[in-house]
């Protein structure tokens, strides 16, 4: 049993998926864990005390202000492997990340210190609203494990993100959480991420749709699994994650010499920026003037093409690109990876559902440098940025041993 001798804390909110956390405890006890189960209030609204309690062979703690001689609200965090959340409400992750604490759980949760996985569960288009989004990207920069939901039919009868995870994702992030893999380390990843921004005036600029997200999950994945890691990234609103060295660019240009620059220290290099393909010739010193009229002409200059010049200047680094296509994504990636001479593509198309840029989900296509295809289905991309850790993990090449000094023996 993978969980013999952990003592393990799950946390359960108001949600309609509060019944899916029943099967958890089961499971988790299945695996040889010591579950303590504390719920809020709203909780009890959907699954009652009753029913963890017997499950579990432990009192439910609800209430702050119960008599209770241990202080749960401090003792069993104090004495957890891990704490889990499942389900997770958007009223959780707001009190999480802003330190409220105006009940037990959300007490306790000030006082975790081991490890803390929360899977949010939510209806309608809570999940993408703004303030939800920050809360989580506050959560991850802390190091907390959020697991993205599921999409599919939700309790409204509406179809899109808001499931609780499923149940086997749950464990593995458990899991990795108890016994985080480390075998990444000894590896140094330079990884590109976000769209690149080129001035037409001191107002206005080209780009693209690019967030960042890919490249900061992959940035993640990479520390976590024990690499040191270098962000190069355009702008973003995202928040780097921890331990990762973050380096904002805003041009093209800026981009090159930084990745070039910091290619000799590289053992990986992962380029998921979306680096703008065109710059304004001439961009002007001042604000260009509507004037009533038209812009009848925008000279545009090629922007260098960054892989390509890793690619020639590479030693033995492992060189990894992304494609983003809108048809034909296995042959378009497959001929950019000859054409660049990459040990690794991810192909995807942006212009299917789920898949675009901005999403928290992606369905990629992985081909490496011997020919051998990965389709992957829909994933959140942290997921996604796993499998991608793995496969690169197959190719990364033995480091050449320097040759003798001139004046050795």
């Amino acid at each position: 049993m993978k969980l013999t001798g952990k003592r393990l804390v799950l946390g359960v909110t108001g949600s309609i998926a509060a019944y899916k956390a029943v099967g958890l405890v089961r499971t988790l006890l299945r695996e040889g864990a010591d579950v303590s189960v504390v719920m809020t209030q709203a909780a009890g609204r959907f699954v009652t005390p009753l029913t963890f309690e017997t499950l579990s062979k432990h009192p439910v703690a609800t209430d702050l202000f119960a008599a209770q001689q241990d202080m749960p609200h401090l003792t069993l965090p104090e004495r957890a492997d891990a704490v889990i959340v499942a389900p997770a409400t958007a009223n959780l992750l707001a009190k999480c990340a802003l330190g409220l604490a105006d009940d037990l759980f959300s007490t306790m949760l000030l006082n975790v210190t081991c490890p803390l996985i929360v899977a949010p569960a939510m209806d309608g288009g809570m999940w993408h609203h703004q303030a939800v989004q920050a809360h989580v990207a506050t959560l991850r920069a802390r190091g907390v494990t959020v697991l993205d939901p599921e999409e599919g039919p939700l309790a409204s009868g509406r179809i899109g993100p808001g499931r609780l995870a499923e149940e086997s994702r749950i464990m593995d992030a458990l899991e990795q959480a108890l016994a985080p893999r480390q075998d990444w380390a000894g590896q140094r990843l330079l990884v590109s991420a976000g769209p690149t921004q080129e001035a037409i005036d001191p107002v206005r600029y080209l780009s693209n749709r690019s967030s960042g997200k890919m490249g900061y999950a992959v940035a993640q994945a990479a520390r976590e699994r024990g690499a040191a890691v270098s962000l190069v990234s355009g702008p973003t609103t995202l928040t780097a994650p921890p331990g990762v060295d973050l380096i904002h660019v805003i041009t093209a240009e800026e981009m090159q010499k930084v990745l070039l620059a910091r290619l000799p220290w590289s053992t990986v290099v992962v380029m998921a920026a979306a680096v703008a393909d065109f710059r304004p010739l001439r961009p002007s010193s001042a604000k260009l003037k509507k004037d009533g009229g038209y812009w009848k002409k925008l000279d545009l200059a090629p922007t260098d093409d960054i892989l390509h010049q890793l690619s020639q200047q590479r030693r033995d680094q492992v060189l990894v690109g992304f494609a983003a296509e809108t048809e034909s994504v296995l042959a378009h990636a497959t001929a950019k990876l000859k054409r660049k001479g990459l040990d690794l593509i991810v192909g995807n198309n942006v212009a299917a559902e789920g898949s675009g840029f901005g999403s928290d989900t992606n369905a990629a296509t992985l081909i490496d440098r011997n020919g051998q295809v990965r389709e992957l289905g829909l994933l959140p991309k942290r997921e996604l940025a796993d499998h991608i850790l793995d496969v690169v993990l197959t190719l990364i090449r033995p480091r050449r041993k320097p040759g003798p000094s001139k004046g050795g023996t």
